[in-house]
């Protein structure tokens, strides 16, 4: 029995990669007020790689369960240099869920992922082809360059994440890395073949190895809206990608039971020792008190991690969709132009 997977045979000459096209996620929620524009950018983008890749792409917008005119203003996109998929949800998912979904309608080759929201520059998207079609890299994944603009305690706690994230993890996740990456034809065949529903993306891309590089970029400011992810809902979404991702949690129980542990025996000794030598027993009660609720309070914290986990596994076992598709449809590049072309004849 093989327990791992051979595509080597995935292989190609930059010819060949371009040859197979490219798919461009965009996962939107609310962003029914600049979504059209982002639409011309990419529409812009795609007749430069048409132009100079010979690279045909599509876009597929994902649209999780918003409120808004989104998915109204997604169907009405027309299909300028660049093929159109729009995915509806039937509820909103979360995006890691979108991102899936996104994944598994790409009718191409290599795989983009970028946000609905404009801060991930569609002028960057040449940039990211050119290291994957003339550079051979197989994941071009994108960082913000720095958080110079974000409060203190933010960047402590996006440091501390990865620090935890990456805590005795064999391949590690770079730090400050985001959605905003391309995978090519063999790294998206490798994703598709993980088969846990509990998906961080981040850490997935990562992991699957091959040649991966980084690119630095600033964040263009939101256009439109504010963003939706609160504090509360970040911690929500750093718990998930943890946990579902990683199992530095668990050893960090186990070190702080190891630590409590030898702390204990070595207050104990202390005691033992100042009994033998002055014949005094020091007063319990407080210190007695304070060490019951300190082990309590640890050992309910432990018991929330490895909740989590039991979670994750019944999530699994499960086996639920991650997603439902309630709506799809296309629109074709080649197609409009050919059903445009008599329509104009015949005006003639």
């Amino acid at each position: 029995m093989t327990l791992g997977s051979d595509i080597s045979g995935m292989t190609t000459t930059a010819a060949s990669t371009a040859a197979k096209g490219l798919s461009i996620v965009v996962p939107v929620y609310n962003e029914a007020a600049g979504l059209a524009g982002l639409h011309q950018r990419i529409c812009d983008i795609a007749k430069t790689l048409r132009q100079r890749y010979r690279l045909p792409c599509e876009v597929v917008y994902v649209d999780d369960g918003s409120a808004d005119a989104t998915l109204a203003i997604a169907r009405s996109l027309p299909a300028d240099a660049i093929d159109v998929q729009v995915v509806s949800l039937s509820r909103n998912f979360g995006k890691e869920a979108a991102l899936m979904a996104g994944l598994d309608h790409g009718r191409l080759g290599a795989v983009m992922f970028m946000d609905g929201d404009g801060q991930h520059p569609p002028a960057l998207v040449e940039q990211l082809v050119r290291h994957w079609i003339e550079d051979g890299y197989d994941v071009v994944y994108t960082a913000k360059a720095h958080r110079d603009n974000e409060p203190f305690l933010r960047r402590v706690a996006v440091h501390g994440f990865y620090t935890l994230i990456n805590w005795g993890a064999r391949q590690k996740i770079p730090e400050d890395a985001g959605d905003f990456r391309l995978l090519s034809p063999r790294a998206v065949a490798a994703l598709r073949q993980l088969p846990e529903r509990n998906r961080f993306f981040k850490g997935l891309a990562s992991w699957i190895g091959f040649r991966q590089i980084r690119v630095d970029y600033e964040p263009a400011p939101r256009v439109h809206g504010v963003t939706t992810f609160s504090a509360a809902r970040l911690l929500g979404l750093s718990i998930e990608g943890v946990t579902s991702f990683s199992v530095a949690p668990l050893r960090f129980a186990s070190l702080l039971g190891v630590i409590l542990a030898g702390g204990a025996f070595l207050f104990g000794l202390s005691i033992l020792w100042e009994v033998l030598t002055t014949g005094k027993q020091v007063p319990g009660y407080p210190s007695l008190v304070i060490g019951l609720m300190t082990i309590g309070g640890v050992q309910l914290i432990m018991i929330g991690i490895v909740g989590e986990y039991i979670g994750k596994i019944l999530s699994e076992l499960k086996a639920r969709p991650i997603y439902f598709v309630a709506e799809h449809s296309e629109k074709h590049f080649e197609t409009d132009k050919a059903d445009a072309a008599p329509k104009r004849t015949a005006a003639e």
